[in-house]
């Protein structure tokens, strides 16, 4: 049990330090470049339009099971 929770404190340790560097360099990158995000090509951004349709119907689907 206690070797349990001292997992579960490392991991979430470690996880909120990834997510707090990945912010700032994110926020960082925007900065250097003026606030534009970087351009993509034309096939990029269908690829990641898909990516979040196929995305937003995974949530939707798992809220519906969810009930």
């Amino acid at each position: 049990m206690i070797l349990n929770r001292i997992l579960s404190a490392l991991t979430h340790m470690v996880g909120r330090r990834l997510l707090h560097w990945g912010v700032n360099k994110g926020i960082d990158r925007i900065a250097r470049t003026g606030g534009k995000p970087a351009s993509v090509s034309a096939k990029q951004a269908k690829d990641m339009r898909a990516a979040v349709k196929r995305a937003r119907q995974a949530a939707r689907l798992t809220r519906r099971i969810g009930r």
